[in-house]
């Protein structure tokens, strides 16, 4: 068995990625100081003897007794409503955060990986972004506290592989969805099907053009496990690479949920990137790995989850 901590475990993406380790028998300590992870979303691997919970705020050491042969830190704010409301929090959790984490890495001897971002790249000049874009970032902008705390981690984390030998990873993960989002997020996806499951207009920010590709979660989760388990180290992009823009996006989640709500439209927020879509040329070629779930096909147990959450 492999021993894993997973940093913001309790999170959106972080607990999916406790459900998998714990799937394959890796034991797994959940760490979350519950910020905007949830225990509900973990509830159900409380009885797992391989399971363990450490509530926790990762901008202060961090000591896990026993072995350890994997830290994954996946923990920070993610949402764009995160970006105004907790822009310290997320500044720490990338680099003190970030510092902590390798910091056990590197006493434990323990595999370091890394969850960066595609806002690394920002509003990109590049289409698709491949790993060796380095990205057109607004450092002081609305989005650049998470912006800059990912630039931070990935910088940090070269650092204590280059200075100190630790075997580290980094993924950059594109927009991801499913079940376990908070419907409060501010993700578009998240803000579509909630708008929608209630019959409320659906806003889209700007004329509806700019595009995303969006990823779900169970094939995000099996390319963090593809790059933890390889001998790549990053960064790697892991999304998919189907790019649609707003009002395709808007049209979809409409007929999913069979909502008659109408589309409204609201300024473009500052910093909104208008494209953005992952070089996936890496992934394919080094970790054997491609998304498999279509947007259509994910957005239906999306909903479904959406539904139960908010009792519709």
């Amino acid at each position: 068995m492999t021993r894993v901590v997973v940093a913001g475990g309790a999170g959106f993406v972080g607990s999916h990625v406790c459900d998998a380790l714990i799937a394959r028998g890796d034991e797994v300590v959940c760490v979350d100081n519950l910020v905007t992870g949830r225990l509900q979303n973990i509830a159900h691997l409380t009885d797992e003897a391989a399971f363990e919970f450490v509530e926790h705020d990762l901008s202060k050491t961090i000591s896990i007794p026993g072995r350890v042969d994997a830290v994954m830190h996946l923990a920070s704010p993610a949402s764009p409503a995160d970006f105004e409301k907790l822009p310290i929090q997320i500044l720490k959790v990338g680099s003190l955060g970030t510092h902590n984490c390798l910091g056990l890495a590197m006493a434990k001897g323990a595999r370091f990986f890394l969850a960066s971002t595609s806002e690394v790249y920002g509003d990109p000049l590049v289409h698709p972004q491949p790993e060796t874009y380095w990205g057109n970032v607004n450092p002081i902008g609305v989005r650049g506290a998470y912006d800059e705390s990912k630039r931070f981690a990935e910088a940090i984390t070269m650092a204590y592989h280059r200075m100190h030998g630790v075997d580290v990873r980094i993924i950059r993960i594109f927009n991801t969805y499913g079940p376990r989002m908070r419907p409060d997020d501010g993700r578009v996806i998240s803000n579509f099907l909630v708008q929608a499951l209630r019959n409320r207009p659906l806003t889209i920010y700007g004329d509806g053009s700019q595009t995303r590709s969006f990823c779900y979660v169970s094939d995000q989760v099996a390319g963090h496990l593809a790059l933890l388990d390889s001998n790549l180290i990053g960064p790697v992009n892991i999304g998919n690479d189907t790019e649609f823009t707003m009002l395709e996006l808007a049209d979809l989640v409409l007929e999913v949920t069979n909502s008659t709500s109408e589309i409204v439209f609201e300024p473009l927020p500052a910093d909104d990137p208008r494209q953005r879509r992952p070089d996936l040329t890496l992934a394919r070629t080094r970790l054997g790995w491609e998304p498999m779930v279509a947007l259509r096909d994910g957005l239906t147990p999306a909903a479904d989850w959406f539904a139960a959450a908010l009792g519709v």
